[in-house]
């Protein structure tokens, strides 16, 4: 499949031909799924706890005696039927994490690529380098690219990275950084020639 490349004005300047191990597989949506909730999964910090019986603060002493007094049968205060008392089976921290195979995730964004290149979604610059730290610069070169909600790829390119951060629709990610979550959630994809390229050697492995 080949694709124009732009300059960050908007103008045509060549053409490349995207590969077809990268942006012509097989879209394959369960795969969306399970590698979207390994990656929330992995942001969670698990670090939610109540306390047992055993933990709150109080006497351990029985309240009263177990008979004779017309009453409920209860041991201490710290039960969970207390005000005060213990949680019963209230979550502790753990680790929310859980495997997904290193093909499995490199299939998802592959697929996830080839259906953004199916509905023409894939905008490749010939470069991305901006004068200056400068969001209105950002907004321009998006907007003249069409690509306005936009998940922008390159290298290590700060002064891109900065000007972009403070975009609400749009992020930039540098190419080792390129993942299933963030490809779903924009609109396009603009990516530079030179991560395009080393987007390929990332994936076609």
């Amino acid at each position: 499949m080949e694709v124009n490349i732009y300059n960050i004005t908007g103008e045509v300047v060549g053409q490349i031909a995207l590969p077809e191990s990268v942006f012509g597989v097989e879209v394959r949506p369960h795969l969306f799924w399970e590698v979207v909730r390994w990656q929330q999964a992995k942001k969670r910090a698990g670090t939610h706890d109540t306390k047992t019986r055993h933990e709150t603060h109080g006497s351990g002493k029985k309240m009263y005696r177990q008979k004779g007094t017309g009453r409920a049968r209860h041991g201490d205060r710290n039960a969970p039927v207390f005000v005060g008392g213990g949680v019963a089976h209230g979550p502790h921290p753990r680790s929310y994490a859980f495997k997904v195979n290193k093909k499995v995730r490199r299939a998802a964004i592959c697929s996830a690529l080839s259906m953004k290149a199916q509905a023409a979604k894939i905008v490749v610059v010939e470069d991305f380098r901006l004068p200056e730290i400068k969001t209105r610069l950002a907004v321009s070169a998006l907007g003249a690219l069409n690509a306005k909600r936009a998940l922008v790829v390159d290298g290590a390119n700060e002064t891109l990275s900065r000007s972009v951060r403070n975009l609400p629709d749009a992020k930039y990610l540098n190419v080792a950084g390129l993942n299933v979550y963030d490809l779903l959630k924009h609109d396009a994809v603009v990516i530079t020639k030179s991560a395009l390229e080393a987007l390929e050697g990332r994936l076609s492995g």
